[in-house]
């Protein structure tokens, strides 16, 4: 197992390209292999026959760890020692405790079937199965793997007969209704109370980057609220000059307006290090985006010099990316300050959460049509919310209240960006 990424510890085989006694060549394909970040291909360094294939998919072994042997035709190979173990049972007792749902011990409990565990499926693809009544054994996975995943539920009809439950009802007296009862109905369960989900390796890599974060890093917040009003004016001139050749978002406006402020205010465009500050001459915006299981920042590079076309352009190809777990290290890593942006989530405010060793991040609202007093008049504006999250040993309250003056104005008059 490879190191597919800087921050790599293990890799879940997602899907074998190769199988066992196949003939490869150096830079085949042999595996896809799901990292921190994304499904990266685990390529062949050598010439030979594929054999003692280690580890199955869906399994994940840390990094060093043989997968399988290439050996040369007709060479014999022992046994490997270092073939990965099958994934150990959790105990009866320990519940909940790695669901990630803030539960810690849930008790002796009834284990979950056997079925629910062998069909490989997201938890929001197992969510939408269970209320659609559908066999996730009978749904072909787009998944990596094979896993199903929300497209493939996506038009099931919600008429679907619901599959016979897995556990039998040894007590049919606690089936008569209680029409007095006022409880609100629930979608039928397997009949187990709760379902664990193995941690994907992005959400594994997530809750390790929060833990060093939001504990360790002493975040204050700076909120202020922006006239978008000249912005959106410019955006609608923009597109509609472009045409056919793009369209650039408010997110595409906010990453340009960032990245020309951090230029004028470089003390917020820092790395905070053990033992000293890294000041960047260089601006690369991290670009929030969410995927199936969790978040990834894909990063727009030199966001200062390029134009709002090459942005949108480039946000939207990194965004597709990102989605289909496709990034490549250099295109997630390296980011000097972060943009998040909840406005199409109809989010008006709120505080993100500073990707280390990054010493800010912007948290981008929705714009909201709101009525203002403008010369003496009351009259309706377009507004916008930024919260800006500061590491206290980089950036000082001053310090990150003048950088978000700065990018207010250039966002309330896009003819300052050109200043």
């Amino acid at each position: 197992m490879e190191a597919l990424s800087p921050t790599m510890e293990e890799g879940r085989v997602a899907k074998w390209h190769k199988r066992e006694g196949d003939t490869v060549k150096a830079g085949d394909t042999l595996a896809e292999i799901e990292t921190d970040k994304a499904v990266m291909d685990l390529v062949a360094r050598a010439d030979g026959v594929l054999r003692q294939v280690a580890v199955a998919e869906g399994q994940t072994v840390p990094v060093g760890s043989v997968v399988a042997v290439i050996a040369a035709p007709g060479e014999t190979v022992g046994a490997t020692a270092a073939s990965a173990p099958p994934p150990a049972p959790v105990p009866s007792g320990s519940g909940m405790r790695d669901t990630g749902y803030g539960m810690r011990d849930a008790g002796s409990v009834v284990p979950a079937p056997t079925d629910v565990t062998r069909v490989k499926a997201s938890p929001l693809a197992k969510r939408m199965a269970r209320e659609a009544g559908v066999d996730l054994k009978l749904v072909t996975g787009s998944g990596p793997g094979g896993r199903v995943v929300k497209r493939d539920l996506e038009g099931t009809a919600q008429g679907a007969p619901t599959p016979v439950a897995a556990v039998a009802d040894t007590h049919p007296a606690s089936r008569i209704p209680h029409p007095a009862s006022p409880r609100i109905s629930h979608p039928a369960v397997s009949g187990v109370p709760f379902e664990d989900i193995p941690l994907t390796q992005i959400r594994k890599t997530i809750a390790k980057r929060l833990v060093t974060s939001l504990g360790p890093i002493p975040h204050f917040f700076l909120t202020s609220e922006v006239d978008m009003e000249r912005a959106a004016e410019a955006r609608e001139a923009l597109n509609k000059q472009l045409g056919d050749r793009g369209k650039v978002s408010f997110n595409d406006i906010v990453i340009k307006a960032t990245g020309l402020a951090l230029i004028k205010h470089r003390a917020c465009n820092a790395w905070f290090q053990e033992d000293h500050i890294r000041y960047w001459n260089e601006v690369h915006i991290g670009m929030a985006v969410a995927v199936e299981d969790g978040l990834i920042t894909p990063v727009i590079r030199n966001a200062d010099v390029k134009s709002l076309a090459e942005i949108g352009w480039e946000a939207k190809e990194l965004a597709d990316k990102a989605r289909s777990r496709r990034l490549q290290p250099s295109e997630y890593t390296g980011a000097t300050f972060s943009v998040s942006n909840l406005g199409m989530f109809d989010i008006d405010q709120f505080t993100a959460v500073i990707n280390p060793p990054e010493a800010g991040i912007i948290a981008v609202g929705s714009i909201v049509q709101k009525p203002v007093v403008l010369d003496g008049q009351v009259t309706g504006r377009r507004r916008m919310r930024l919260t800006m999250s500061c590491d206290h040993r980089v950036i000082d309250g001053a310090t990150g209240a003048a950088f978000l003056q700065t990018l207010k104005q250039m966002l309330e008059n896009p003819l300052a960006m050109l200043l």
